[in-house]
């Protein structure tokens, strides 16, 4: 899975799959099944090769499924909607998922360098949340790790006393 900004001026980033497949979704999982019982008549006429490659499709399918439903798993309330597919037909006429996102909030909480600061570690979560993670989910936690020093550098600057810089000195003997 893959993490990709959307854009520019949009704050979020979606979590790519290129190619993985794992149910999302009951009512995925009961069209697939339906689909499997039809397809299991077929399987007699595929070819040997055409066999094997409807068996690299389910697997790549469940490992994009899986891929994202971690990225959503640990996303939580960051997500913006559920995961995005990309499929590609079968020999055996079904679809599989070969790709896939998650688009997640990565704005800072406006005003509150706390909130920031778990929501970049929440950020970095769903980004390494897959057991695979990508060069671009790595990308992701790097960059949420930057946003986590930033709101802790803020934080601790909120802590520290003025700095009077000389002005005022204490004479006391």
């Amino acid at each position: 899975m893959l993490v990709t900004a959307s854009s520019s001026s949009n704050p979020l980033y979606s979590f790519n799959s290129p190619s993985i497949v794992a149910p999302a979704d009951k009512s995925l999982t009961k069209t697939q099944e339906l689909q499997s019982g039809a397809s299991q008549s077929q399987d007699t006429q595929l070819s040997p090769e055409q066999q094997s490659q409807v068996a690299k499709l389910k697997a790549r399918d469940r490992e994009v499924r899986n891929h994202e439903q971690a990225h959503l798993s640990a996303a939580g309330s960051i997500a913006t909607g559920g995961a995005n597919f990309s499929y590609v037909t079968g020999p055996d006429g079904q679809r599989y998922a070969t790709g896939g996102d998650v688009s997640i909030d990565i704005s800072e909480v406006s005003g509150d360098p706390a909130a920031t600061l778990r929501k970049a570690e929440t950020i970095r979560r769903a980004a390494l949340a897959p057991a695979n993670p990508s060069s671009q989910d790595q990308s992701v936690a790097a960059k949420a790790g930057a946003m986590a020093n930033k709101a802790l550098a803020e934080l601790l600057s909120l802590q520290q006393p003025p700095q009077n810089n000389g002005k005022l000195i204490d004479i006391t003997a």
